[in-house]
């Protein structure tokens, strides 16, 4: 055979070698396999061994080139916001304001180290795969059986396994006794593998490879020898490892936006300082005079309070999402989940509830339906008429839970106030049905206590016990796949008539078509004196008892979250290493909605990238798929402009949490690769959790908006002011420093009260944001500037009638900043919904932090105008009552002009609409 020819000489061609063994290894037949990769039934030689760790390496992952720690703690400065940050920092430093310049510089140094954390993820994430390979390894070497460290092993070595032992190297099994491996963490599979010697034909998945073990899985039962075909960077696990270094972690939604924003705004305000610069000088006025008057522009434009309030916002919604069973590792990921459009989940324990349930059976004398779920004793067997069965009155169901109960190897019992299996979970489904029937397996062992077994075996696909009762009975009671056991079959429980096993054999097609996992039972007589089962016993002549379909049920409240995503445009999409069938059952209870039908990794490995486009678009279930293939569909999602959310739980979901926009660990059966590279971790393993957690990213986003809209305006109200003063020569109303004040009261006390706004309740009816949109849309831009100039407008209109009216300039100056604070505060309310009137009880009491704000703001400014200290410092005298009600009074009149803006928006908008 080819593969014989290429691999004969292992030792010699070490390029050929390095990657082609656990290609095809499991395409080699078993006896072929110790010549192929130069070994035997003695294993190699000691001298051997060493040549071949020369040539390969040690059975380890290797350490890539790393970015030095200086360079990735300096790389955190290079963005767009931090230069503002700088810049800002820069502006107050001349004008020795060293308070503010020393809290940006604070806020600089802060996002740095979080940023420089958050990187270490990857390599943590490498770190814990290495921790999943085996510290040892048996082996057979000189003939003779001995224990060496794993990352002695090299290709070629047999070794030996048994239960409980972590497979340490990808290997090609040679023999094979009762071996069930769990490989859900590296192929998602939700169930032990059964593993076969036998020779595989064709192009087999990885996940149907039962004849590799592969390194870093778990053997959970049984016994086997193999060849090491694989070792180090060339296992499964060392690929994933290799991927999971190329994978460059994108930046959130909202980290892009901010940089276009910053961006612009570095620009405008530049520009803007530079013009009014030259104007005055121009116009005559000396040169460090308009300088003073340029950076004083640059304080009042940069916005100097938004990376902080930012901040507060996203940590708002960490503890949000945290009291709803999701901890954020990354402060943007809160508004990434906000932006998502597509969620690809697994489906064990995250759709599903991860406990197998019996749901059908079917039996010589009916079908029945189980009711219930989970390993709780709560439901009912109900006939076909929906009317409840109960044990003595149903022989045939009688006879079958008991044989259920009783050829079975798990227990089923309460543990601190939660039902539990302690076993396979196929058999404690078995053991549960029993509970909801009253039979208890304690009960019927006492009565039918176990004599002999067969254990279940890959190479059988069944099990069989022997029971002798104590009014000298024997029986043996056979369970297993429905191929096996109706082949041993001759007729019916209680009937004599032969056995229709092709009608049987289309029930179970049809069971198994139904997303079900599949069992038949069935007994036979055997003589009282005979106390040892032997394989002859098993072969005929046993009465079927019937058919036993379960299923790992989804969550209920999973079916409720998809619809919420559903409603909220958001495409739900599952990927599993499960079977096919199975993640179609799973996907139509709860809803997946596809414009096309189910899809396996092998269809998946057959597309070019066109295709792959389109199948991702239009595809809701992908089946069988193979760690590399479910990066393949991130990547392509993402090619497609969405947001993608990605959860798992298993290593052959890190390099696609790596990817996703936003990965989602699982907190309870999540392996530590799988958090690491995550930017979320679920408590609960719950996809509910996933849809709450998408409501308070929106919110944090919708909230970040609202102090983006409303801090901008008094900037900009302030810059307007300003800029109106210098050009026309008029007193300045406000001064530098005034600026300052106002900008910190209105930051501390106003802003970042909307950072607390509650959910909206219609927020899950709302379409995604389009990832590709401005951080500030239009109406937005619009907003600002009109809310600018009402402010610049007030400003001044109440500044110059005090001094018409007489007021000293300090008394103006005073009324001038109290007015841009109030108005900051009458426009808090216009904030807290950007579209909509808040002319309403939710829109003024929704939010009772910004009541608090206002409390503050008011405190803040009795201050500032009475106590003769501030008097004295920015150059104000108090006010009188006058005075404070013309404040207040254009305060009011400036809220309802934002209002009615708001309104002409809204029925401008909806002209817009096309007619249906």
């Amino acid at each position: 055979m080819n593969i014989k020819r290429e691999t004969a000489d292992l030792a010699v061609d070490e390029a050929s070698h390095k990657s082609r063994p656990s290609l095809d290894a499991h395409l080699i037949r078993g006896d072929e396999a110790f010549e192929v990769f130069g070994s035997s039934k003695d294993g190699i030689t000691s001298d051997e061994a060493k040549s071949r760790l020369d040539c390969y390496g040690p059975n380890q992952l290797q350490e890539q080139k790393k970015t030095s720690t200086w360079m990735r703690l300096l790389l955190q400065f290079h963005t767009p916001l931090i230069y503002v940050l700088l810049a800002t920092a820069g502006a107050t430093a001349l004008l020795q304001q060293w308070v503010d310049t020393g809290v940006i510089l604070g806020v600089v140094f802060i996002n740095a180290i979080i940023g420089f954390v958050q990187e270490s993820k990857a390599e943590k994430a490498i770190e814990s795969l290495k921790d999943m390979l085996a510290p040892l390894a048996v082996v057979i070497r000189d003939g003779t059986k001995t224990q060496l460290p794993a990352t002695e092993l090299v290709p070629g070595d047999l070794v030996l396994l048994e239960g409980g032992d972590k497979v340490p190297a990808d290997i090609r099994l040679t023999r094979v006794k009762n071996l069930q491996i769990d490989e859900a963490p590296l192929t998602g599979e939700s169930m032990p593998v059964a593993k076969s010697a036998e020779e595989l034909q064709g192009d087999v998945p990885l996940c149907d490879r039962v004849n590799l073990a592969f390194a870093g899985t778990l053997a959970t039962n049984g016994t086997a020898a193999g060849i090491v075909v694989a070792t180090g960077d060339n296992t499964q696990i060392g690929q994933i490892a290799g991927m999971l270094h190329e994978v460059e972690g994108i930046d959130t939604p909202l980290i892009r936006r901010l940089a276009s924003f910053s961006m612009v705004i570095t620009v405008v305000i530049i520009l803007f300082c530079v013009f009014v610069f030259l104007v005055g000088i121009f116009t005559g006025k000396e040169t460090v005079e308009m300088l003073m008057a340029a950076v004083a522009l640059a304080v009042s434009a940069i916005p100097e309070g938004l990376p902080a309030i930012m901040t507060i916002a996203l940590a708002i919604g960490v503890k949000r999402m945290a009291s709803r069973n999701a901890v954020v590792r990354n402060l943007p990921a809160v508004e990434t989940l906000g932006s998502a459009t597509v969620i690809c989940s697994d489906k064990t324990g995250t759709l599903t509830r991860n406990e197998m349930t019996v749901t059908r059976i079917v039996s010589p004398d009916g079908s029945y339906f189980v009711t219930g779920s989970g390993y709780e004793p709560t439901g009912a067997v109900l006939d076909e008429s929906e009317k409840a069965v109960e044990l003595d009155a149903s022989p045939a169901i009688s006879e079958l839970v008991k044989a259920s109960a009783l050829c079975n190897d798990s227990l089923w019992r309460q543990k601190d106030g939660k039902w539990r299996i302690d076993g396979d979970p196929t058999e404690g489904a078995l053991l549960v049905l029993a509970g909801k029937l009253g039979l208890r397996q304690e009960a019927a062992t006492r009565e039918w206590p176990r004599t002999d077994e067969i254990p279940f075996a890959s190479e059988l696909q069944y099990m069989a016990t022997l029971h002798h009762n104590h009014s000298g009975h024997a029986l043996i009671y056979l369970k297993g796949s429905p191929e096996t056991v109706l082949s041993r079959c001759a007729h019916e429980w209680s009937s004599d008539s032969p056995l229709d096993i092709v009608t049987w054999r289309e029930t179970a097609d049809s069971m198994a078509a139904d997303g079900l996992r599949v069992l038949a039972v069935a007994e036979k007589r055997k003589h009282p004196q005979e106390t040892v089962l032997e394989f002859e016993d098993t072969e005929q002549g046993f009465a079927l008892l019937g058919l036993v379909g379960m299923t790992d049920p989804p969550r209920q409240e999973v079916i409720v979250a998809v619809e919420k995503c559903h409603a909220a445009g958001i495409r739900v999409k599952m990927i599993t290493g499960d079977h096919i069938a199975t993640a179609q059952a799973v996907g139509r209870q709860i809803g997946l909605r596809a414009t096309e039908g189910a899809m396996t990794g092998a269809e998946l490995e057959k597309l070019d990238d066109a295709d792959l486009d389109q199948a991702a678009e239009n595809v809701d279930i992908f089946a069988r798929v193979a760690p590399a293939q479910k990066l393949k569909i991130v990547q392509s999602l993402q090619r497609c402009g969405h947001v993608v959310a990605m959860t798992g739980d298993g290593v052959n979901d890190a390099p696609a949490l790596k990817q996703a926009d936003i990965g989602v660990a699982m907190g309870i059966t999540g392996t530590d690769v799988s958090k690491e590279s995550a930017e979320m971790v679920l408590l609960d393993d719950n996809f509910a959790s996933i849809e709450r957690a998408i409501e308070e990213g929106r919110t944090v986003f919708n909230n970040l908006m609202k102090t983006i809209v409303f801090i901008l305006p008094t900037n900009g109200g302030e810059c307007l002011t300003l800029v109106a003063s210098l050009l026309f020569g008029a007193l300045l109303p406000i001064l530098p420093l005034h600026i300052l004040w106002i900008n910190l009261v209105t930051t501390v006390a106003l802003a970042i009260t909307l950072a607390f706004d509650p959910v909206d309740q219609d927020i899950m009816r709302q379409p995604p944001r389009d990832p590709q949109s401005p951080l500030i849309d239009r109406s937005l831009v619009w907003r600002i500037v009109y809310v600018s100039l009402l402010i610049s407008l007030g400003t001044f209109g109440l500044f110059f009638y005090e001094l018409e009216i007489g007021s000293s300039l300090e008394a103006a100056r005073a009324v001038a900043v109290n007015a841009i604070v109030f108005f900051e505060v009458a426009y808090v309310f216009n904030s807290r919904n950007l579209n909509d009137s808040v002319l309403n009880r939710r829109g003024i009491l929704g939010n009772r932090i910004v009541w608090w704000g206002i409390a503050a703001v008011v405190v803040f400014q009795v201050v500032f105008t009475y106590w003769p200290v501030m008097n004295s410092l920015f150059r104000v005298a108090p006010l009188d009552a006058w005075m404070w009600l013309r404040i207040l009074g254009v305060s009011l009149l400036f809220m309802l002009l934002v209002e009615i803006e708001k309104a002409i928006g809204r029925r401008l908008a909806l002209r817009s609409q096309p007619v249906p």
